[in-house]
């Protein structure tokens, strides 16, 4: 197996949550906290959009190309059309060098704003 790719997840892809079994096999690289960032809270799931805030905690993972596009689905990015997409991949600088982040594609309202950074469906 292949790990090409480092990818930093806020969401329902980080330890614990419903997504996470997407990175089956990947390699836990560490936690960062990422300040070009604010995170908001849309419900069922998190959004980040790109504003600098006190940081936004993400988890690092190293991963192959075919975890990546099964990221790219579950996330709607469409690299052929990635200004209809749901949420956007971007290429940030983190701790641990480049990584992919998938930044929301919408408007959101400011009254969803995560203060802390940490996403916590629970709290």
């Amino acid at each position: 197996m292949n790990l090409e790719h480092l990818v930093a997840v806020y969401g329902s892809l980080k330890r614990g949550h419903f997504n996470h079994d997407l990175l089956y096999g990947a390699e836990f690289v560490g936690e960062d906290w990422l300040f070009e960032f604010t995170l908001y809270d849309l419900g069922p799931f998190p959004a980040v959009k790109r504003y600098p805030s006190d940081g936004v905690l993400v988890e690092v993972y190293r991963i192959t190309t075919l975890q990546l596009h099964r990221l790219d689905q579950l996330e709607g990015f469409d690299s052929e059309e990635p200004h209809k997409s749901f949420y956007l991949r971007v290429e940030v600088e983190s701790s641990y060098g480049p990584v992919w982040v998938y930044e929301y594609n919408r408007e959101v309202e400011p009254q969803r704003l995560i203060g802390t950074g940490n996403w916590n469906p629970t709290d």
